[in-house]
């Protein structure tokens, strides 16, 4: 692109951007989600004793994340050198609020009736660890104050996971369990590092389909640094290493078995959309360290969501963990010029440089996301657009994978005469002339787009909700060398 083309383009960007938002106002896994009352799975077998779901004593299901009870407020007095019980479901703690008769040392017992690892740590830093099904014993020092807890595994605390013990009913301590850090300027939300690392641009180009009929894929659970936007650092939790992870692309019929090996402090799963299989069988809780493989037969064509499905499944998929899966037609797609593979999602940040995503600000019934990015980074393909050429036949494959925004897809200066969305086709030629200038995606869906390029220039690629267009969500597909044809 040529600079001067380059700049008036964007700074006409900017002001179309800018009018648009002010119209607007190693040991054996369990399974992640068993239901209520099994005893758990071995991650060496993928045959697991089947039982039937049964309600938790609140009325949710008491294995399904954010569905479990809630937490129990009720008071409970422990007399003086009496045993501390707590229990820890997902997500959440019975009894939440508690008191003693005196301040001293207790005893704690602390039971999981949960489906993954919890653990009950104090704000005087003791902790007791139990694992799912399972109990586990130590003590705590009451002080006159009282004193909090919660559950410190990422987004545990947010979803729930808190409460408080105090001293003969005296108040003093409340649920909230740790300390909260803000950011540097008191707003909750990260600011802007001008030091930050630059971001890594994501290849959009689509992989080409996989040969063979039966493929094995190796995907690491990783954590690390990235950074999602220019200024912005966040810790994320990855499949192979990149945000989306990486796409899987077969022909309808074929074996997939996905390898997994979880190599951080916590642990994760896997749901590929693209597999049929009980929940109770294969998407089993990978503790650090553990392996795990997936096995699915790409039954249906189409564009597929996979992600976490760990509780809280809404924190995984918000800090990095998802991804798309490409299962080609009955006898494949034709060929076009060019092919890209796009993934719309949110970031919701932390308080500081490299935290995790907020599990709160992701929860909330009226989200707000920091930014709404195409694969993974904000204006990746607005600052580095993606090379096309007049005439060009272009097939996108596009995903929504959330958590929470729809996606209007759309490219400025073109029509789509070919969609398929969720296996319904909108065929180009059709004998009505009819054509696709939107497409609307809610999360986990996705769809195949075609367009043919008129002529050289810029064509910017948005979600047509225009408030998310200046948080992130806008690239450029760049025809020739980006200057229009002369009049």
């Amino acid at each position: 692109m040529r600079a001067t083309a380059a700049l008036r383009f964007l700074g006409l960007l900017m002001v179309i951007m800018l009018v648009g938002m002010g119209c607007s106002a190693a040991a054996a896994p369990h399974w992640t989600y068993p239901p209520s009352g099994s005893d758990g799975g071995s991650a060496s077998s993928p045959s697991v004793p089947a039982a039937s779901p049964s309600a938790d004593a609140s009325g949710g299901m008491g294995g399904m994340p954010g569905m479990g009870g809630s937490n129990t407020t009720a008071g409970t007095t422990v007399a003086a050198g009496g045993t501390i019980e707590i229990e820890a479901f997902d997500l959440g703690f019975k009894p939440s609020q508690l008191s003693v008769a005196a301040p001293g040392t207790y005893a704690v017992t602390f039971t999981n009736t949960g489906a993954i690892q919890h653990n009950l740590t104090f704000a005087d830093g003791t902790k007791i660890v139990a694992e799912a099904g399972q109990s586990a014993t130590g003590s705590v020092a009451v002080p006159a104050g009282g004193i909090t807890f919660l559950c410190d595994i990422p987004g545990h605390a947010q979803a729930g996971m808190k409460g408080a013990i105090t001293v003969g009913g005296s108040g003093g301590a409340t649920a909230g369990g740790g300390t909260s850090s803000g950011s540097s300027d008191g707003s909750g939300t990260m600011t802007k590092d001008p030091n930050a690392p630059p971001y890594t641009v994501l290849d959009p180009t689509a992989p080409a389909v996989m040969t063979g009929t039966v493929h094995d894929i190796q995907f690491p659970i990783i954590e690390r640094d990235m950074t999602v936007a220019d200024g912005y650092v966040v810790h994320v939790w990855t499949f192979g290493g990149t945000v989306p992870g990486p796409t899987i692309r077969v022909h309808l019929g074929d074996t997939v078995r996905v390898h997994l090996t979880n190599t951080t402090t916590m642990s994760h799963s896997i749901d590929f959309h693209a597999s049929q299989t009980a929940m109770n069988h294969q998407m089993v809780e990978i503790k650090p360290g553990a392996t795990w493989t997936y096995t699915f037969t790409a039954s249906y064509a189409g564009v597929w969501m996979y992600h976490c499905g760990t509780a809280p499944t809404l924190q995984h998929i918000a800090n990095g963990m998802y991804g798309m899966v490409i299962v080609e037609p009955r006898g494949g797609l034709p060929k076009v010029d060019r092919e890209l593979a796009i993934v719309q999602s949110e970031w919701y940040l932390g308080a500081k440089q490299y935290d995790i995503a907020d599990y709160a600000k992701a929860s909330a019934a009226a989200p707000a996301p920091d930014f709404v990015v195409f694969n993974g980074v904000a204006n990746q393909y607005k600052d580095h657009p993606i090379q096309v050429q007049p005439k060009e036949r272009v097939r996108i494959f596009v995903l929504d994978a959330g958590p929470n925004i729809d996606s209007s897809f759309h490219i400025v200066g073109t029509i789509f005469d070919q969609v398929t969305k969720e296996g319904i086709t909108l065929a180009r030629g059709n004998a009505g002339g009819w054509g696709s200038q939107a497409v609307d995606l809610s999360p986990a869906q996705g769809a195949i787009i075609e367009l043919e390029v008129p002529e050289s220039g810029m064509y910017p690629m948005v979600t047509h909700a225009f408030n998310f267009v200046g948080r992130g969500a806008v690239g450029i597909l760049m025809a020739g060398d980006g200057k229009p044809p002369t009049p």
